[in-house]
């Protein structure tokens, strides 16, 4: 399944979700302030930086703060 790394603040993290449950793409939501790992995983793809939204796809691969076109786009590809 998919995952968003997110804080509860980050209003680019709710226009995404908002944007995927329109399109109904499922995923899960994990904030990094509440996850000491989640936060390390974040900081380890975006080069020491907790940057959200962050999303994780079933075949590893990351995204920041990707549009819905790239998320869409990148599920295609990866048949998620």
């Amino acid at each position: 399944m998919l995952t968003m790394y997110s804080t509860t603040w980050c209003g680019y993290c709710r226009r995404l979700k908002t944007q995927m449950d329109r399109e109904g793409i499922r995923y899960e939501v994990i904030d990094i302030e509440l996850d000491p790992a989640a936060a390390t995983f974040v900081e380890s793809v975006n080069g020491g930086n907790q940057t959200v939204p962050t999303l994780r796809f079933d075949d590893g691969t990351a995204m920041t703060n990707p549009s819905i076109v790239q998320v869409k786009k990148h599920l295609e590809t990866v048949g998620s």
